[in-house]
């Protein structure tokens, strides 16, 4: 199904966490722009009063005022499901740029990755530009650096060498120009199904509040517990799981490739769900 893709870039992993340092930001986050694909969006987690889903960078939004000790955040969330890391780039920056973000995080890459004509030379160019563009300006990124697709799924493990290159140069990228990076690879948290929403794809509302966990510990607003287990998860018996896995086939396997094949993106007619900043007030 997929074409396995090669490049310079890629290379053998290293540990979990390289450029994750907790310390301190330069400065308190007042402009916050999340952009990205579906999983910034919020994909799959519970759904707001507006009838948009949450997600991670929601919930990292409303934290931001109590944990910096300041009376208000503003925040804008610019990503769209489906997006390339062109469209996230090109599309979304300057909008960031034109929003006066002075942080903002970047999660792309992944819907590259499970293209057929995935070039990672074009895809690691766009994402440089986009963190040059923004760095530039002053604004402050986090960058994420995806983890081992074939720890939880052999059809997406198809892709884990993919997802390794991305990796490696995101983490050259992160280094080059000065951004934290949240490293979720090697992190065996997320190999628990309890995370991820049944599409196997997107993270659930679990996973949503453990990654917003993550960006607040790579901010130096939080710590490492992120990475810890809760409880060991149960396994399903081999009966029970051939069963799920012929359901997520036809709900959720099937529909994919059809888009793929008729060349249509989940993403066809969505918008940002906030293009505009909006107001986050503290609490106490």
């Amino acid at each position: 199904m997929f074409s396995s893709t090669r490049s310079s870039r890629e290379g053998k992993p290293s540990a979990a966490g390289s450029f994750a340092a907790q310390k301190p930001m330069p400065h308190a986050i007042e402009r916050y722009v999340a952009l990205g694909d579906s999983f910034s969006e919020g994909l799959n987690d519970r759904l707001r009063l507006d009838g948009r889903h949450r997600g991670w960078a929601d919930r990292v939004a409303e934290e931001l005022p109590t944990r910096q000790g300041i009376e208000q955040v503003h925040y804008a969330n610019l990503a769209v499901r489906g997006r390339l890391t062109s469209q996230v780039i090109h599309e979304q920056v300057p909008m960031a740029i034109e929003l006066g973000a002075d942080t903002a995080t970047l999660g792309t890459g992944i819907n590259d990755a499970l293209r057929r004509s995935f070039d990672i030379d074009a895809v690691v160019t766009d994402l440089e530009f986009g963190v040059r563009e923004l760095r530039r300006r002053g604004i402050q990124v986090l960058l994420f650096a995806f983890g081992d697709t074939s720890r939880r799924s052999r059809a997406f493990g198809r892709v884990g060498d993919r997802i390794a290159g991305l990796r490696s140069a995101t983490l050259a990228i992160a280094q080059a120009y000065h951004c934290p990076v949240v490293d979720f690879w090697g992190v065996s948290r997320f190999d628990d199904d309890r995370l991820w929403s049944t599409d196997r794809l997107h993270l659930g509302p679990e996973g949503h509040a453990v990654v917003a966990q993550a960006v607040l510990a790579a901010w130096g607003l939080g710590d490492d517990s992120w990475r810890s287990p809760d409880s060991d998860p149960s396994r399903s018996g081999w009966l029970v799981r051939r069963g799920a896995d012929v359901r997520w086939a036809g709900s959720h396997a099937a529909p994919w490739l059809s888009r793929r094949v008729r060349g249509v993106s989940s993403g066809d007619g969505v918008i940002p769900k906030d293009s505009g900043l909006r107001t986050i007030e503290g609490v106490g």
